[in-house]
């Protein structure tokens, strides 16, 4: 999602480039600049609907999927460290998930151990992810 924000950003930029560009040799901007000034809202419009997305949906419908923690990963930062969980994929073609967590997640999982990973599929269909969660031993 960030890469699609990010390449949405940069080709918004280069246009304001070219825009500049353009100005500055007397040329025809007039359609460049509607398509310039259609940009300017995309960010705003794909925010609310990624809050959307998480605000509307409800947690009846979370979908559970037995994993495992393969791996954790920590790197520290200046407030506060980003902190991951890689558990095996459930999705096809992932080998591995890599599941953002706070610390007391991050300090209770260990290499090895058994989770079950909750993801809600979303008002709009974007899924996300909600849990994560220790395996019962039945």
């Amino acid at each position: 999602m960030l890469v699609f924000f990010g390449l949405l950003f940069f080709l918004a930029l280069t246009l304001a480039f070219v825009l500049d560009r353009r100005a500055r040799n007397r040329q025809e901007l007039e359609v460049l600049k509607r398509i310039y000034h259609g940009f300017i809202p995309l960010p705003w419009l794909l925010a609310a609907a990624l809050f959307l997305n998480g605000k509307l949906d409800s947690p009846k419908n979370l979908v559970y999927h037995p994993t495992s923690v393969e791996n954790r990963f920590y790197m520290k930062g200046l407030l506060r460290g980003s902190r991951r969980l890689f558990v095996e994929g459930w999705r096809g073609g992932q080998k591995i998930e890599r599941l953002p967590v706070d610390s007391d997640d991050f300090d209770r999982f260990q290499d090895g151990d058994a989770v079950v990973v909750a993801v809600a599929p979303g008002a709009l269909g974007i899924p996300w992810f909600y849990g994560i969660y220790r395996r019962s031993r039945e």
